[in-house]
């Protein structure tokens, strides 16, 4: 597009402020400045913006009636664990959907492990682990494993089982994600079925909602938040090829079922076909997974209803009383489903987000964002505040869904997150660690073993998938800690 064109097209969107140093600029800043500017859809921003500060401007007005809080109805949450029997059905049914190739995961992975002493992807680090394996290996391992248990089970050919595995990084995580992958041979999984693409990002707007210069060349952005998976999904995989996306590669691929999640819970059950099977037999097009809340002031958001809407209700928005709201036939809380950001969609409802997507209001956050003078051409630094950058929130589409589940299940099995530094205490490293070197104990103690204490043995998602195929062990006693990749290695630590 000719800059002129550009250029118009910005004037009309109340955006032309950002050719003010234009005269000042080189052919090659021009260029960039052009480029980047070509790429972004100034109408939409703006619409974002005055979606997000109208939804706002309504959560602050004392006369604008909001939807009553309400805990989520009887019949909408089923519990794992405290469903045995129904559990093993719907893990039946969720392994036939693997075996049959319907099933295709999601991994949110732009985060980096700042906090973690660590500027690398979160999914690189190594929480202390005997084996010193890093996220992304422990969760392509039970890919691997999964696919090698519902080939098992319904009598499919050796390695023809596949689970797509599509992961999303930001700006400043792809490049060594894919170096990553790659040095590690994409830890055993074949590279076709590892689909890395990129999270979007924005233009920080000043709060009258101009964009903001990082340099005279470059409009300063910042990325679009977990939710902004689901545009992610429609954007191209490759500059090369602009028709190839990842809900077109789902399509291709024949994928119904998709499982989402974050990579920073050691103890995630990728692609769970206990989640899965629950789900395909409500036949939800949405669901969220969730772990009961530890305490009524626990800091998590909870799934909950927001009018005649499923929501994710932060705990901020929740009064005390509600909070503390109890179930009097169970003595469970009221609002007890706390969100781990774990959930289900089919494809279909992947595809459909584009249709209502103008309705998601973005969150605001107001920053401190470096910004360029436009009357001196230099860099201000503020003190204060002076700008936002505009986030949407993956559970952001469920009130959008039209049959929404909800699956409770234990978080001593499936929820440890890695959020803090070394030696913080909780949702650390060494939690971290702790949570899963004490569910390999439970494998093996369900399975009849004994360990002796002080005892730690890491099993390899190779070796079981969530306790599944120990049966080897019953009657032993492990007297020595240690690594194990096969079932014939745990006999050398008797």
């Amino acid at each position: 597009m000719a800059v002129e064109n550009i250029r118009d097209r910005y004037q009309a969107a109340g955006q032309d402020h950002l050719f003010t140093l234009w005269s000042k600029l080189t052919d090659s800043e021009r260029n960039a400045l052009t480029r980047q500017l070509e790429s972004i859809d100034v109408e939409r921003v703006n619409r974002v913006y005055k979606k997000a500060t109208s939804s706002e401007s309504n959560a602050t007005d004392p006369h604008h009636v909001v939807d009553s809080i309400e805990p989520l109805p009887a019949g909408a949450c089923e519990s794992a664990s405290a469903n045995p029997a129904k559990a093993k059905e719907w893990r039946q049914i969720g392994l036939q959907a693997v075996a049959d190739g319907q099933v295709g995961v999601l991994l949110m992975a732009g985060g980096q492990g700042t906090r973690l002493g660590s500027s690398a992807p979160k999914g690189c680090y190594d929480i202390g682990l005997p084996s010193h394996n890093s996220l992304f290996q422990y969760q392509a391992e039970r890919i691997a494993r999964l696919q090698t248990v519902a080939g098992a089970q319904f009598g499919k050919p050796k390695g023809s089982v596949l689970v797509p595995w599509y992961v999303m990084t930001s700006g400043p995580t792809r490049r060594e994600t894919e170096s990553f992958f790659a040095s590690n041979n994409h830890f055993g999984l074949d590279p076709k079925n590892v689909i890395v693409f990129e999270q979007g990002t924005l233009p920080c707007l000043t709060m009258e909602g101009k964009f903001m210069l990082e340099t005279p060349s470059r409009v300063a952005v910042a990325p679009d938040g977990n939710g902004g998976l689901y545009a992610a999904t429609r954007a191209p995989l490759s500059p090369s090829d602009k028709s190839r996306t990842v809900l077109s590669d789902l399509a291709d691929r024949g994928i119904q079922y998709v499982h989402a999640y974050c990579v920073d819970n050691c103890l995630v059950k990728v692609a769970d076909p206990v989640f899965l099977g629950y789900c395909i037999a409500r036949q939800a097009d949405c669901a969220a997974k969730v772990v009961p809340k530890t305490s009524p002031t626990e800091s998590v958001g909870v799934v909950a209803r927001r009018g005649d809407k499923f929501s994710v209700v932060e705990y901020s928005e929740i009064t005390k009383e509600q909070a503390e709201l109890r179930n009097p036939k169970t003595g469970e809380l009221m609002f007890n489903a706390g969100n781990i950001a774990n959930h289900f969609y089919t494809t279909a409802f992947l595809q459909s987000v584009e249709s209502f997507e103008s309705e998601l209001a973005y969150h605001i956050a107001r920053k401190k964002i470096p910004t360029i003078d436009l009357q001196t051409g230099e860099v201000v630094k503020p003190s204060k505040p002076n700008g936002m950058k505009l986030e949407l929130f993956v559970f952001d589409v469920f009130p959008f869904t039209k049959n929404f589940a909800v699956l409770e299940v234990a978080r001593k099995e499936e929820f440890s997150p890695l959020k803090n530094a070394p030696g913080t205490g909780s949702d650390d490293p060494e939690t971290s660690r702790r949570d899963l070197l004490e569910q390999h104990r439970r494998f093996l103690e369900d399975a009849g073993a004994r360990l002796k204490e002080g005892v730690e043995i890491e099993l390899s998602p190779f070796v079981t998938y969530a306790g599944e195929g120990l049966e080897s062990v019953k009657g032993k006693t492990f007297t020595r800690s240690g690594y194990i990749v096969n079932l014939e290695e745990l006999d050398a630590l008797l």
